[in-house]
């Protein structure tokens, strides 16, 4: 009976504080009470959702530690090395218009970074031209109207915490536009503001796409109507920079420049005796690219009057040999005509890895012998091994290099004062096998054809084709 009545009493409570509450519904007890329960208004302003308020937290966070990001004009063709945290920014100044720094740190070594650099560059078409390890790894490239300095260097961490590790990685990347390149002039009395306003990519370099125009009558052909004057100039060359080259190499440098045989970047005037004049830049590294061109060249100009020790340039319905040198591109000629051959590692040559050819990447002194060597030899190179390189070279580092260039290396011993390592290194017992080869070096190899006992060189050439008067 008690529990049946309990209803009843509760519903009989909240009836008479109704009627209190309604009889003053004007007093100051009542707008009191209507206060203390009436919603928040913040409520209808910022309505809240089940765990919007951990989303609001953690945005916080975001805002508060995104304090550094990329400028919005950052060049997209940049790589960016993925286990790397952007640190600062450094925009343009007055000092430096136009010039952009961005530093990263990684806790990855310097050397994996400076390969990863090394990889991805070429595939984003930029040129490498110069690659320092000397302290840390400075690697510098151009790219259309872009210069590139990227610095890796390897840094102590003072107060460190329990799981982090004791060493790390500063990684500095400056840009800026080429403005030297982009506003240069060919100093012609009769140009007009076409030639003057830009710059022309010449087929030296990685934005050529050709064809060429030219408002001088000798100047560079049609690439794409006729490759073969992609690689054969016929008109004498003369740099006025050659000081700055080795003396050693000066001589090397002179005698292929009156072939006509080293190709450089447009920034060439012609002097009142008919000569061009131009940077050669000796000291600067060469793509494989370049020394490709140059090796074609050189070889079909020393021999113009053997045929049979020509190099054929491929024509432009082969297959590609190369997944990254197309038949568009500028040097497709010049380099399947290399790979059809046999002189350059291919899968033509049934070297199955060798799926790309790396026109922009840095030439290394092992590839610069193994290309060159063949054409010395013109016969099968020597069998060799770690062993027969130690006897004949003395070289320490004779285990870092590639077992593909070691009959090339024991080959070239057998030419004595002729060989190219003699010629271009001098006396060494360290060959260094992965370091890039400078402009200067590599005409050095070019500078000579053949072996101790048989050959001819640039010198030699010349006289023949224009023999003195």
């Amino acid at each position: 009976m008690l529990q049946s009545k309990r209803p009843v009493v509760l519903i009989g409570v909240a009836a008479v504080l109704l009627a209190a509450l309604t009889a003053c519904a004007n007093s100051p007890t009542a707008k009191e009470i209507e206060r203390s329960l009436a919603a928040d208004p913040k409520l209808s302003s910022n309505p809240v959702s089940p765990g919007s308020q951990e989303a609001s937290s953690n945005q916080q966070q975001q805002t508060d530690g995104a304090t550094v990001r990329l400028p919005v004009d950052f060049p997209k063709d940049i790589p960016l090395y993925p286990n790397a945290t952007l640190q600062e920014v450094t925009p343009p100044s007055d000092e430096k218009p136009g010039a952009s720094s961005t530093r990263w740190a990684s806790i990855d070594p310097s050397n994996i970074i400076a390969s990863y650099y090394l990889q991805q560059l070429p595939t984003k078409n930029w040129q490498i031209v110069q690659q320092s390890n000397e302290q840390g790894n400075l690697i510098e490239a151009r790219r259309e109207r872009t210069l590139l300095k990227i610095s890796i260097q390897p840094k102590t961490v003072t107060n460190a915490s329990p799981n982090q590790p004791q060493t790390s990685t500063e990684i500095l990347i400056d840009y800026q536009p080429n403005s030297t390149e982009i506003t240069q002039a060919t100093p012609t009395p009769t140009s007009s503001p076409e030639t003057t306003a830009t710059k022309v990519p010449q087929p030296s370099e990685s934005q050529f796409v050709g064809p060429v125009r030219s408002p001088e009558p000798t100047a560079q052909p049609n690439t794409t109507d006729a490759p073969t004057n992609t690689t054969t100039t016929s008109n004498p060359q003369e740099f006025s920079d050659l000081t700055r080259a080795p003396q050693e190499f000066q001589r090397y440098i002179r005698d292929l420049a009156a072939l006509g045989v080293l190709s450089v970047n447009s920034n060439a005037a012609k002097s009142n005796e008919g000569v061009v004049t131009n940077q050669f830049e000796p000291n600067k590294i060469i793509s494989r690219r370049e020394y490709a061109r140059w090796l074609v060249t050189a070889n079909n100009n020393i021999y113009a009057s053997d045929p049979a020790k020509q190099i054929r340039l491929a024509s432009g319905s082969s297959q590609p040999a190369f997944s990254d040198v197309p038949r568009t591109d500028p040097d497709f000629p010049v380099i399947q005509g290399l790979a059809e051959a046999g002189l350059i590692p291919s899968p033509l040559s049934e070297n199955a890895t060798a799926v790309l050819f790396r026109p922009g990447a840095p030439l290394t002194r092992e590839q610069l012998i193994l290309w060159k060597v063949p054409l010395d030899t013109r016969q099968a190179l020597p069998n060799s091994n770690l062993d027969a390189i130690k006897q004949t070279w003395g070289f320490q580092d004779a285990g870092k290099i590639d077992p593909k260039a070691l009959q090339a290396i024991l080959a070239d011993r057998q030419s004595g004062e002729q060989s190219n390592i003699h010629r271009v290194f001098g006396y060494t017992t360290l060959f260094q096998p992965k370091k890039p080869v400078t402009r200067a070096e590599a005409a050095a190899t070019l500078w000579y054809f053949g072996t101790q006992s048989e050959g001819i060189s640039a010198a030699e050439a010349f006289k023949v084709k224009r023999p003195p008067s």
